[in-house]
């Protein structure tokens, strides 16, 4: 009946979900122990024991649930001190949390320019955001990664309304950084035009205090809208947007992914703002310190052994090019106990099937060491 799925699985692109005990560095997969080396879990705290006391105290003071939309009868205490914490976090006067980054990013940008509206998209953005730019109505101009010429060349031939540019800051799939400054120079020139950014991969690792990329290169005067999710570094659920009072009052009632969706949960909204706290805290410089050293040992071991692999960040891609080598190095990794599975179209373009690599700061230098013996057995 769907054709689409044969076609997958010949072109070696069929997905399967694999089933797995927890976050945590060491875990099950599928039945094995395996060292898992994929999740977006970057500090660790998905299994921190201050994240999960707070997750139980939150739950037997709010229970588990909001009950409602946030506009309803569903907006609590936990959402309206998570929002402080992370206003003060992004240096922003106000913060909005949603229910995942996914529907903070289809929300934001389908509340923020219509069919009168451009938007001026990366061509590595994420899915939400390429969604978002769909769901929207503007007329959508995709520009080549990463470069601000090419941005100032579409953006100046535009003559719509509002011009939105709109960035991955930390690209998931590639490890490098967005140009902010340059992208900022496009925006901040024009009274129409304004820049936002998902720091969905930066937040909390990235900056000092974990602030992001914005906050590292001291831009939060020049980006209009910072988007990011509890889900990665923070360790939780959902996702926010950190911004002026009046970007947040035109999402509270344009925003159709808040306006209609329940809120998020309370023992979320309390263990993301544990979170928070953690790692503007020492214990969170030293767990960015600890990423860094596992990040650096993987990067020059793994190039040593002959593999392409790129990334300025935490995010290591190991490209291999079609997809059946990256289907093959994941099983030869998944033979040494490394779990990392090979991502392939449409996630990345045709030609650069990677392995996708991702340290915490919960594995151990000896984690680290495994996983380079891993790629140098596999190579």
């Amino acid at each position: 009946m769907y054709e689409e799925l044969d076609e997958r699985k010949e072109r070696g692109l069929y997905r399967e979900m694999y089933e797995a005990r927890d976050a945590a560095p060491e875990t099950r997969v599928s039945g094995e122990d395996s060292l898992n080396v994929c999740s977006n879990n970057y500090l660790g705290l998905a299994t921190h024991e201050r994240l999960a006391d707070a997750a139980a105290e939150a739950a037997r003071e709010y229970g588990t649930g909001a009950g409602a939309s946030r506009l309803v009868s569903g907006n609590l205490e936990p959402h309206r001190e998570l929002e402080g914490a992370l206003a003060s976090l992004k240096r922003t006067d106000t913060a909005l949390v949603f229910s995942s980054g996914y529907a903070a990013n289809v929300g934001t940008i389908a509340a923020l320019v219509d069919d009168r509206d451009a938007v001026f998209s990366d061509s590595l953005n994420h899915a939400s955001i390429i969604d978002g730019c769909r769901l929207s109505g503007a007329d959508v101009h995709v520009y080549d990664h990463a470069d601000a010429d090419h941005l100032r060349e579409v953006y100046r031939d535009s003559d719509a309304r509002r011009k939105l540019v709109v960035t991955d800051t930390v690209f998931s799939m590639d490890g490098d950084v967005a140009p902010l400054g340059a992208l900022a120079d496009v925006t901040n020139d024009d009274p129409d035009g304004f820049l936002m950014v998902d720091e969905a991969h930066a937040t909390g690792v990235v900056g000092p205090e974990g602030t992001g990329v914005v906050g590292a290169r001291g831009l939060t005067d020049s980006v209009d809208v910072q988007i990011g999710t509890l889900s990665k570094a923070l360790g939780s659920q959902g996702g926010f947007v950190a911004c002026d009072d009046e970007t947040r009052s035109l999402l509270v009632n344009e925003a159709r992914s808040f306006v209609y969706s329940t809120g998020l949960s309370p023992v979320d909204a309390a263990v993301s703002r544990e979170a928070v706290s953690l790692v503007r805290g020492d214990e969170g410089e030293a767990l960015r310190d600890d990423l860094s050293e596992n990040v650096e040992l993987i990067r020059d071991r793994v190039a040593d052994a002959g593999y392409d692999i790129y990334g300025d960040t935490h995010i290591l891609p190991v490209v291999v090019g079609g997809a059946d080598e990256a289907l093959e190095t994941a099983d030869e990794l998944r033979s040494s106990g490394v779990f990392a599975p090979a991502i392939r179209p449409p996630t990345v373009p045709e030609g650069t099937s990677r392995i996708r690599v991702s340290m915490t700061a919960a594995h151990t230098r000896e984690d680290a060491e495994r996983v380079a013996r891993a790629f140098e057995e596999a190579a």
